[in-house]
């Protein structure tokens, strides 16, 4: 990533967490600040991933997934700018929204129907091994 160019708009953390939609996606990573709303389509692991990092910052998140150099190199496309100085890490601490404002047009998270398919399974299950065993005595 290059270093910060005196030309590059600064952004405040407060504006980044309204961008945390479908509709505006923005994330931070290492002070910068990304536009990854046309990107959303295009992410190899889904539009959920980036939507959940949406509005914050997601260098912690970015960094242990052990992105490739060519990913380093296509996320320079979407930088829009620089993190205030006064927001950065040192900083005031920015919060990561956990429930970004997903709209109707971006999907159903994967654990809004895994877990009641979890849960179902289970539940079979458990009736089987009682019913089983109400039988056998």
């Amino acid at each position: 990533m290059a270093d910060s160019d005196p030309k590059m708009n600064m952004f405040r953390a407060k504006d980044i967490r309204e961008k945390n939609s479908a509709r505006g996606a923005w994330i931070i990573i290492h002070d910068k600040v990304f536009d990854v709303t046309k990107f959303l389509d295009e992410h190899p692991g889904g539009e959920e991933v980036l939507l959940d990092q949406a509005g914050g910052d997601a260098t912690e998140a970015f960094e242990d997934v052990g992105h490739s150099t060519d990913a380093r190199e296509l996320m320079k496309e979407y930088c829009i700018g620089d993190l205030h100085e006064e927001d950065r890490q040192g900083g005031p601490p920015i919060k990561t929204s956990t429930t970004p404002n997903v709209s109707d047009d971006a999907g159903s998270s994967w654990a809004s129907w895994l877990l009641p398919l979890g849960i179902a399974i289970a539940a079979a299950l458990i009736y089987r091994f009682v019913a089983s065993s109400n039988i056998n005595q």
